[in-house]
């Protein structure tokens, strides 16, 4: 079986994965983290994916056991994330593919996504919900094509919860959005927010200006706690993307539903996803923070799929896309 190596850092996260036939052989990832009240800019992101991915590369072939001439192939994210940090591996990966002499297959961020909780969880058809810090989707496969039923029309979900981290100057260490979680466990207050359905999509800007505003006023006069904030905001947000997810597994006759991306790490999106698919008679799926949080195993997963199906990449084809839409990829591997 082919043996793939895939290159992810779309973000603040650089990770790079080997994969054989479905097994994880090494997945190391580095984060790049800012101070409190901070977000990453790209220019600075790709500075630290520079100063760390040949030291990763060394690292995911030892945790390996394999040296240059057991690879296969290499995947790298093609897109879509931010453009600097995206450049930055792409380089390094099509450097890698010609002094290693093999082919290079583009990936799109979210197919891989797609793919490595399909490996998983081993969940044969279901509806996908991909929630991340730049993307909040809700997707079915047909006909070669992963079909995106709904989604935001501004922010995504996990920017949302990072923009509102940096107001009460949470920490960004492991993440904003893992340090938000933790806080609204502790949250007894729900206080009432705006709530944007439209149809299939959601809007996530309009509750983020809201609390924004909020948040420091009620703070200031003790009408409620830093942790009633979070746990409101989150309970609010999830709400909105299970209504949806709903929706969606209704129209497709769905029995499954799994989410993917950064925030489907999140416990209280699973335990109230989990409550709607029980109600459903359906089954939910989700993997931990090995697999959800970007990595370079799932780019090597969806690499492995698409070179075992003859899907190349040229070298005068291996650009990088900032919009690269989940649904413009042909799904060759999949009946």
């Amino acid at each position: 079986m082919p043996v793939v190596i895939g290159f992810e850092g779309s973000a603040n996260k650089i990770g790079i994965g080997i994969l054989r036939d479905g097994e994880v052989l090494s997945n190391p990832r580095r984060t790049y983290i800012t101070p409190p009240g901070q977000g990453f800019l790209p220019s600075e992101t790709a500075r630290h994916h520079r100063s760390v991915i040949l030291c990763l590369l060394q690292e995911a072939l030892d945790q390996a056991a394999l040296g240059p001439a057991d690879i296969d192939c290499v995947a790298y994210t093609k897109g879509p994330g931010m453009g600097a940090p995206l450049v930055t591996v792409a380089l390094v990966a099509r450097t890698v593919a010609q002094l290693w002499g093999v082919p290079l297959v583009g990936v799109n961020h979210c197919i891989g996504h797609i793919e490595m909780g399909r490996l998983i969880t081993r969940a044969h058809n279901p509806t996908l919900l991909y929630v991340s810090g730049g993307n909040t989707q809700v997707i079915s496969y047909s006909e070669r094509r992963y079909r995106i039923f709904g989604e935001t029309i501004d922010i995504a979900v996990g920017n949302c919860l990072d923009r509102f981290a940096r107001v009460l100057k949470i920490s960004n260490d492991p993440s904003p959005g893992y340090n938000i979680e933790l806080m609204a466990r502790r949250g007894t207050q729900y206080v009432e927010l705006p709530y944007t359905v439209k149809g299939m999509d959601v809007s996530f800007s309009g509750i983020l200006s809201f609390i924004e505003e909020a948040a420091n006023k009620m703070l200031a006069s003790s009408q409620c706690t830093a942790e009633d904030l979070c746990f409101s905001l989150q309970e609010t947000l999830f709400s909105m993307l299970v209504e949806i997810t709903e929706r969606a597994m209704a129209h497709c006759g769905s029995k499954e539903v799994l989410i993917v991306g950064g925030v489907g790490c999140n416990l209280r999106l699973q335990e109230m996803m989990g409550v709607m698919c029980e109600e459903r008679g359906a089954k939910l799926f989700a993997t931990d923070e090995r697999f959800c949080i970007d990595n370079g195993a799932m780019i090597a997963q969806a690499g492995w799929e698409m070179f075992r199906s003859g899907q190349v990449t040229k070298l005068k084809d291996s650009w990088i896309t900032q919009r690269y839409r989940t649904d413009e990829v042909e799904v060759t591997w999949r009946d």
